[in-house]
């Protein structure tokens, strides 16, 4: 058969090695090199998966969830890390289970991924303009060439990072098809504050922190590592508390600076550090909760001046004190645009795709694969682990072979 993929990233190479010794393969893409986005991924060392089990990876889905159950069982987190090491990639498990190659260079993945698809006829610097259903045959049209296939996988992304090519093109090319798409919107990205002592405290990192939210009347709590911007907060629990709330309308923030100690125990510990230092000044106390440059901001939220006596702080202002560490507030203002995430939330319609294929509902012998499907999950190698495994699912129906 001859098969086109668009899109030369994760997903489309994953696919095309599978493919090539088989079919006659063709990889279109825009850009002029492979995998520009994984060039990217992971701060430019790829975080190729997470070393978990299928049920874990499905708890970090946010969306497409039920989607994701068979792909997931048929290309497991365990099958992708073995897949790179019979490239020759040795990789190794950091915090959070998280999947890198050793020599953390990103570039040595892309390399692992065109070694596999040595097969395929790769056509960079042509994007596809267009993809129609012609009789039994499907019908690709770019600025150079015009091209029937027997079947095509849309593998082009989302709409973040439009510089490495995610531009939505797969969107148009579905809908043109007939296909639903559920609004693209932030996911994985930084949330913009509306409180200007942010620009104070830029680049301040914050760890073994709470970050919890109420959005739309429902609760969410992630504890780890966050960082003040010169407009918000970002960091892996910013990141994914962004893509479980960017459909809320009503949303309130508050960071709880100590959660491993509970309220009556902070109340104890401030009790003993206020009878061991009543003569000094209550930033003095709150130097050794905090780091020092938000010691003011934390007192200016809690309306007590930084240069009171300790043996002045009455009962009210310590319970504010705890109160403020365990909820200090932060004025909502909105998510990062999409075009920063680093996944797009939404995409084609989950109805109308085949689960165990990744074939359309609609149109035969057209696939999606990878981010342009509506599935997105939190960080730490799952979003790469969703191309990698809907990718498979699409290259064994197609080679015909037994679907689990």
């Amino acid at each position: 058969m001859d098969i086109a993929i668009i899109g030369a990233g994760a997903a489309g190479l994953f696919a095309g090695g599978y493919l090539a010794p088989k079919h006659k393969v063709t990889i279109f893409d825009g850009n002029e090199k492979c995998g520009k986005k994984l060039y990217i991924t992971g701060k430019g060392r790829c975080n190729i998966t997470n070393y978990c089990e299928k049920e874990e990876y499905l708890d970090n889905v946010v969306n497409g969830k039920r989607f994701m159950m068979s792909a997931i069982s048929q290309f497991t987190p365990q099958n992708t890390i073995e897949f790179f090491n019979s490239l020759g990639l040795k990789t190794k498990v950091e915090r959070g289970n998280r999947v890198f190659p050793i020599s953390d260079k990103s570039n040595d993945v892309i390399k692992a991924l065109l070694k596999h698809c040595e097969g395929c006829q790769i056509r960079l610097e042509e994007k596809v303009k267009s993809v129609q259903k012609q009789n039994d045959k499907l019908v690709v049209k770019t600025l150079k060439s015009e091209q029937k296939f027997d079947k095509v996988i849309i593998a082009t992304g989302g709409k973040s990072y439009p510089l490495t090519g995610s531009d939505g093109d797969g969107y148009n090319f579905a809908r043109k098809i007939g296909h639903s798409i559920v609004k693209p919107c932030s996911a994985l990205v930084a949330i913009e504050l509306d409180d200007a002592f942010v620009k104070q405290i830029q680049g301040l990192p914050l760890k073994n922190v709470e970050i919890k939210s109420l959005a739309d009347k429902k609760k969410y709590q992630l504890f780890g590592e966050m960082m003040f911007t010169d407009i918000g907060i970002t960091g892996p629990i910013v990141l994914s508390l962004s893509s479980q709330i960017n459909k809320a309308n009503d949303i309130s923030l508050s960071i709880d600076f100590k959660p491993a100690l509970e309220r009556e125990k902070l109340v104890e510990r401030l009790k003993r550090d206020f009878n061991a230092n009543l003569n000094k000044n209550i930033s003095y106390i709150i130097k050794g909760l905090l780091p020092n440059n938000l010691v003011p901001i934390f007192l200016n939220t809690c309306q007590i001046n930084g240069d009171k006596k300790v043996n002045s702080i009455t009962v009210i202002e310590r319970n504010r004190i705890v109160e403020t560490l365990k909820n200090f507030p932060l004025k909502y203002k909105k998510l990062y645009p999409l075009e920063s995430g680093i996944v797009t939330s939404g995409g084609v319609e989950l109805k109308e795709i085949n689960p165990k294929t990744m074939e359309s509902k609609l149109c035969s012998g057209l696939y999606f694969i990878g981010e342009v499907l509506d599935v997105d999950c939190l960080t730490g190698g799952f979003n790469l682990q969703t191309a990698f495994s809907t990718a498979y699912s699409c290259q064994k129906a197609i080679n015909k072979e037994e679907i689990c």
